[in-house]
Protein backbone atom coordinates (compact mmCIF):
# COMPACT_ATOMS: atom_id res chain seq x y z
CA UNK A 1 0.00 0.00 0.00
CA UNK A 2 1.20 3.58 -1.41
CA UNK A 3 1.88 6.37 1.55
CA UNK A 4 -1.28 8.05 0.19
CA UNK A 5 -3.63 5.19 0.70
CA UNK A 6 -1.71 4.32 4.20
CA UNK A 7 -2.45 8.45 5.10
CA UNK A 8 -6.08 8.20 4.15
CA UNK A 9 -6.22 4.85 6.17
CA UNK A 10 -5.43 6.22 8.84
CA UNK A 11 -7.81 9.14 8.65
CA UNK A 12 -11.05 6.68 8.14
CA UNK A 13 -9.69 4.29 11.08
CA UNK A 14 -10.33 7.60 13.35
CA UNK A 15 -12.67 9.72 11.36
CA UNK A 16 -16.44 9.04 12.38
CA UNK A 17 -18.03 10.73 9.42
CA UNK A 18 -17.37 11.08 5.85
CA UNK A 19 -18.52 13.64 3.52
CA UNK A 20 -17.45 12.63 -0.29
CA UNK A 21 -18.40 14.89 -3.18
CA UNK A 22 -17.33 14.32 -6.37
CA UNK A 23 -18.00 17.45 -7.83
CA UNK A 24 -19.42 17.77 -11.68
CA UNK A 25 -18.73 14.55 -13.67
CA UNK A 26 -18.12 16.45 -16.54
CA UNK A 27 -14.77 17.54 -15.99
CA UNK A 28 -13.61 13.86 -15.03
CA UNK A 29 -11.42 12.91 -18.28
CA UNK A 30 -11.08 9.52 -17.00
CA UNK A 31 -14.73 8.87 -16.35
CA UNK A 32 -15.47 9.95 -19.65
CA UNK A 33 -13.68 7.34 -21.45
CA UNK A 34 -15.66 5.09 -19.82
CA UNK A 35 -19.78 4.94 -20.20
CA UNK A 36 -20.92 3.26 -17.13
CA UNK A 37 -24.25 1.07 -17.80
CA UNK A 38 -26.37 1.56 -14.94
CA UNK A 39 -26.80 4.43 -12.60
CA UNK A 40 -25.39 2.15 -9.78
CA UNK A 41 -22.27 1.45 -11.98
CA UNK A 42 -21.30 4.95 -12.56
CA UNK A 43 -22.10 5.98 -8.55
CA UNK A 44 -19.97 2.90 -7.65
CA UNK A 45 -17.09 4.48 -9.95
CA UNK A 46 -17.54 7.91 -8.80
CA UNK A 47 -16.98 6.78 -5.30
CA UNK A 48 -13.50 5.08 -6.08
CA UNK A 49 -11.95 7.50 -8.08
CA UNK A 50 -13.08 10.30 -5.34
CA UNK A 51 -11.52 8.21 -2.82
CA UNK A 52 -8.62 7.97 -4.89
CA UNK A 53 -8.05 11.41 -5.98
CA UNK A 54 -8.89 12.22 -2.73
CA UNK A 55 -6.05 10.18 -1.00
CA UNK A 56 -3.47 11.97 -3.68
CA UNK A 57 -3.74 15.32 -2.58
CA UNK A 58 -4.24 14.41 1.47
CA UNK A 59 -2.08 17.26 3.32
CA UNK A 60 0.31 16.94 6.12
CA UNK A 61 -1.50 19.11 8.23
CA UNK A 62 -4.66 16.93 8.10
CA UNK A 63 -2.91 13.98 9.17
CA UNK A 64 -1.73 15.81 12.16
CA UNK A 65 -5.34 17.07 13.12
CA UNK A 66 -6.81 13.70 12.09
CA UNK A 67 -10.53 15.27 11.95
CA UNK A 68 -13.68 13.54 13.48
CA UNK A 69 -15.42 14.55 9.90
CA UNK A 70 -13.67 14.01 6.44
CA UNK A 71 -14.16 16.07 3.41
CA UNK A 72 -13.50 13.61 0.50
CA UNK A 73 -13.86 15.93 -2.36
CA UNK A 74 -12.18 16.42 -5.77
CA UNK A 75 -11.18 20.18 -6.39
CA UNK A 76 -10.28 20.26 -9.66
CA UNK A 77 -13.85 18.80 -10.55
CA UNK A 78 -15.80 21.04 -8.16
CA UNK A 79 -17.65 23.67 -10.42
CA UNK A 80 -20.09 26.97 -9.52
CA UNK A 81 -22.89 28.11 -11.78
CA UNK A 82 -22.14 31.03 -13.88
CA UNK A 83 -24.24 34.11 -12.21
CA UNK A 84 -25.07 34.70 -15.92
CA UNK A 85 -26.59 31.80 -16.68
CA UNK A 86 -28.69 31.20 -14.23
CA UNK A 87 -31.90 32.03 -15.83
CA UNK A 88 -31.95 29.56 -18.40
CA UNK A 89 -30.23 26.95 -16.13
CA UNK A 90 -32.31 24.66 -14.09
CA UNK A 91 -31.14 23.07 -10.93
CA UNK A 92 -32.56 19.67 -9.89
CA UNK A 93 -31.98 16.91 -7.56
CA UNK A 94 -32.99 13.68 -6.55
CA UNK A 95 -32.68 12.66 -2.64
CA UNK A 96 -31.95 8.75 -1.50
CA UNK A 97 -31.93 7.87 1.93
CA UNK A 98 -29.93 4.64 2.09
CA UNK A 99 -30.94 2.09 4.92
CA UNK A 100 -30.36 -1.43 6.66
CA UNK A 101 -32.51 -3.60 7.25
CA UNK A 102 -31.99 -3.57 10.78
CA UNK A 103 -34.47 -4.33 13.95
CA UNK A 104 -36.67 -1.67 14.45
CA UNK A 105 -35.05 0.32 17.34
CA UNK A 106 -31.69 0.73 15.40
CA UNK A 107 -34.12 2.04 12.18
CA UNK A 108 -35.90 4.38 14.44
CA UNK A 109 -32.30 5.80 15.53
CA UNK A 110 -30.91 5.99 11.71
CA UNK A 111 -33.78 7.47 10.60
CA UNK A 112 -33.99 10.29 12.89
CA UNK A 113 -30.14 10.71 11.71
CA UNK A 114 -31.07 11.31 8.11
CA UNK A 115 -34.13 13.42 8.39
CA UNK A 116 -32.00 15.71 9.87
CA UNK A 117 -29.21 15.52 7.84
CA UNK A 118 -31.40 16.30 4.56
CA UNK A 119 -31.11 20.48 5.87
CA UNK A 120 -27.51 20.13 5.48
CA UNK A 121 -26.98 18.27 2.68
CA UNK A 122 -29.52 20.61 0.54
CA UNK A 123 -27.28 23.50 2.45
CA UNK A 124 -23.95 22.30 1.02
CA UNK A 125 -25.59 21.81 -2.15
CA UNK A 126 -26.87 25.41 -2.66
CA UNK A 127 -23.46 26.69 -1.42
CA UNK A 128 -21.01 24.67 -3.57
CA UNK A 129 -23.34 25.27 -6.61
CA UNK A 130 -23.21 29.20 -5.70
CA UNK A 131 -27.03 29.62 -6.06
CA UNK A 132 -29.90 30.58 -4.42
CA UNK A 133 -31.66 27.68 -4.29
CA UNK A 134 -32.58 24.46 -6.04
CA UNK A 135 -35.30 24.35 -8.59
CA UNK A 136 -37.16 20.79 -7.67
CA UNK A 137 -36.17 18.08 -4.88
CA UNK A 138 -37.29 14.71 -5.69
CA UNK A 139 -37.16 12.31 -3.11
CA UNK A 140 -36.57 8.82 -3.66
CA UNK A 141 -39.22 6.74 -1.49
CA UNK A 142 -37.70 5.30 1.83
CA UNK A 143 -36.35 2.01 2.60
CA UNK A 144 -38.51 -0.38 4.29
CA UNK A 145 -38.11 -3.87 6.13
CA UNK A 146 -38.81 -6.89 4.22
CA UNK A 147 -42.45 -7.48 4.07
CA UNK A 148 -43.69 -3.90 4.77
CA UNK A 149 -45.29 -1.68 2.38
CA UNK A 150 -44.56 1.95 2.30
CA UNK A 151 -46.78 4.33 4.05
CA UNK A 152 -47.46 7.87 4.47
CA UNK A 153 -46.03 7.51 8.01
CA UNK A 154 -42.52 6.56 6.25
CA UNK A 155 -42.92 9.21 4.84
CA UNK A 156 -43.60 11.71 6.86
CA UNK A 157 -40.53 12.90 8.96
CA UNK A 158 -38.23 13.40 5.23
CA UNK A 159 -41.10 15.55 3.93
CA UNK A 160 -41.32 17.53 6.81
CA UNK A 161 -37.07 18.52 6.25
CA UNK A 162 -38.22 19.18 2.85
CA UNK A 163 -41.39 21.29 3.34
CA UNK A 164 -38.36 23.54 6.20
CA UNK A 165 -36.53 23.52 2.71
CA UNK A 166 -39.15 25.12 1.02
CA UNK A 167 -40.10 27.77 3.67
CA UNK A 168 -36.16 28.86 3.92
CA UNK A 169 -36.67 28.97 0.49
CA UNK A 170 -33.52 26.59 -0.53
CA UNK A 171 -35.74 24.27 -2.90
CA UNK A 172 -38.92 25.69 -5.01
CA UNK A 173 -40.79 23.01 -5.55
CA UNK A 174 -40.57 19.32 -4.35
CA UNK A 175 -41.44 16.02 -5.69
CA UNK A 176 -41.73 12.30 -5.12
CA UNK A 177 -40.58 9.03 -6.73
CA UNK A 178 -42.83 5.65 -7.33
CA UNK A 179 -46.00 6.16 -5.97
CA UNK A 180 -49.05 4.64 -6.33
CA UNK A 181 -52.21 6.84 -7.37
CA UNK A 182 -53.40 5.51 -2.86
CA UNK A 183 -49.78 6.51 -1.59
CA UNK A 184 -49.56 9.56 -3.65
CA UNK A 185 -52.87 10.86 -2.65
CA UNK A 186 -52.30 10.43 0.82
CA UNK A 187 -49.49 12.70 1.27
CA UNK A 188 -50.96 15.28 -1.19
CA UNK A 189 -53.99 15.78 1.17
CA UNK A 190 -51.19 16.01 4.67
CA UNK A 191 -48.98 18.09 3.21
CA UNK A 192 -48.19 21.00 3.68
CA UNK A 193 -46.54 21.67 0.98
CA UNK A 194 -47.99 19.61 -1.74
CA UNK A 195 -45.74 17.46 -4.35
CA UNK A 196 -45.68 18.76 -7.96
CA UNK A 197 -44.17 15.41 -9.48
CA UNK A 198 -43.98 12.09 -9.10
CA UNK A 199 -41.55 10.09 -10.89
CA UNK A 200 -43.31 6.22 -12.16
CA UNK A 201 -40.59 3.47 -13.48
CA UNK A 202 -41.42 2.17 -16.34
CA UNK A 203 -39.19 -0.77 -16.27
CA UNK A 204 -41.71 -1.95 -13.98
CA UNK A 205 -44.84 -0.02 -15.37
CA UNK A 206 -44.44 0.26 -18.94
CA UNK A 207 -47.97 2.61 -19.36
CA UNK A 208 -49.03 5.16 -16.41
CA UNK A 209 -51.60 3.29 -13.95
CA UNK A 210 -54.87 5.65 -15.44
CA UNK A 211 -56.14 6.57 -11.42
CA UNK A 212 -52.72 7.86 -11.23
CA UNK A 213 -52.42 10.17 -14.11
CA UNK A 214 -56.19 11.31 -13.62
CA UNK A 215 -55.19 12.11 -9.85
CA UNK A 216 -52.18 14.26 -11.13
CA UNK A 217 -54.26 15.93 -14.17
CA UNK A 218 -56.77 17.15 -11.52
CA UNK A 219 -54.15 18.44 -8.86
CA UNK A 220 -51.72 19.38 -11.76
CA UNK A 221 -49.11 16.70 -10.59
CA UNK A 222 -46.11 16.30 -13.25
CA UNK A 223 -45.73 12.50 -13.67
CA UNK A 224 -42.51 11.77 -14.39
CA UNK A 225 -40.41 8.51 -15.84
CA UNK A 226 -36.94 7.12 -14.26
CA UNK A 227 -34.61 4.27 -14.30
CA UNK A 228 -33.03 4.37 -11.25
CA UNK A 229 -32.85 0.81 -9.69
CA UNK A 230 -34.67 0.15 -6.53
CA UNK A 231 -31.42 0.36 -4.51
CA UNK A 232 -29.08 2.91 -6.31
CA UNK A 233 -26.48 2.28 -3.70
CA UNK A 234 -26.26 -0.61 -0.34
CA UNK A 235 -24.64 -0.34 2.02
CA UNK A 236 -22.47 -3.91 0.85
CA UNK A 237 -21.69 -1.96 -2.28
CA UNK A 238 -20.44 1.37 -0.47
CA UNK A 239 -17.95 -0.71 1.66
CA UNK A 240 -16.79 -2.85 -0.80
CA UNK A 241 -15.89 0.60 -3.10
CA UNK A 242 -14.14 1.57 0.47
CA UNK A 243 -12.25 -1.04 0.98
CA UNK A 244 -11.42 -1.84 -2.57
CA UNK A 245 -9.11 1.30 -1.98
CA UNK A 246 -8.14 0.95 2.22
CA UNK A 247 -7.96 -2.90 2.51
CA UNK A 248 -7.00 -1.69 6.19
CA UNK A 249 -9.85 0.13 7.50
CA UNK A 250 -12.96 -1.62 8.58
CA UNK A 251 -15.23 -1.17 6.06
CA UNK A 252 -17.94 -3.22 7.51
CA UNK A 253 -18.42 -0.57 10.00
CA UNK A 254 -18.95 2.20 7.74
CA UNK A 255 -22.90 2.82 6.93
CA UNK A 256 -23.79 5.20 3.93
CA UNK A 257 -26.81 7.23 5.35
CA UNK A 258 -27.96 9.68 2.48
CA UNK A 259 -27.02 10.28 -1.09
CA UNK A 260 -27.80 13.41 -3.63
CA UNK A 261 -27.77 13.55 -7.35
CA UNK A 262 -27.88 17.11 -9.02
CA UNK A 263 -28.37 18.03 -12.47
CA UNK A 264 -27.93 21.22 -13.68
CA UNK A 265 -29.08 21.89 -17.33
CA UNK A 266 -29.88 24.45 -20.11
CA UNK A 267 -34.01 24.17 -20.05
CA UNK A 268 -34.07 25.57 -23.49
CA UNK A 269 -31.46 23.06 -25.28
CA UNK A 270 -31.79 20.35 -23.05
CA UNK A 271 -28.21 20.38 -22.55
CA UNK A 272 -26.75 19.34 -19.04
CA UNK A 273 -24.18 21.00 -17.81
CA UNK A 274 -23.21 19.55 -14.76
CA UNK A 275 -23.99 16.22 -12.71
CA UNK A 276 -22.72 15.17 -9.12
CA UNK A 277 -23.27 13.29 -6.25
CA UNK A 278 -22.47 13.85 -2.84
CA UNK A 279 -23.10 11.50 0.32
CA UNK A 280 -22.63 11.16 3.80
CA UNK A 281 -21.45 8.00 5.44
CA UNK A 282 -20.95 7.59 9.41
CA UNK A 283 -18.62 5.15 11.15
CA UNK A 284 -20.21 2.81 13.49
CA UNK A 285 -23.68 4.84 12.84
CA UNK A 286 -25.71 1.48 13.56
CA UNK A 287 -23.99 0.62 17.23
CA UNK A 288 -25.37 4.77 17.95
CA UNK A 289 -28.68 5.23 19.48
CA UNK A 290 -30.81 8.52 19.05
CA UNK A 291 -29.19 10.60 21.98
CA UNK A 292 -25.41 9.75 20.70
CA UNK A 293 -26.21 11.39 16.95
CA UNK A 294 -24.27 14.89 16.29
CA UNK A 295 -24.98 16.95 13.06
Amino acid sequence: MGTDSRAAGALLARASTLHLQTGNLLNWGRLRKKCPSTHSEELRDCIQKTLNEWSSQISPDLIREFPDVLECTVSHALEKINPDEREEMKVSAKLFIVGSNSSSSTRSAVDMGKQKFIFFIITDFVLVLGVAQLDSVIIASPPIEDGVNLSLEHLQPYWEELENLVQSKKIVAIGTSDLDKTQLEQLYQWAQVKPNSNQVNLASCCVMPPDLTAFAKKFDIQLLTHNDPKELLSEASFQEALSGKHPDIEAQEWVPLWLLRVLCHRESRGIIKSKGYILQAKEGFLNYNSSSITY
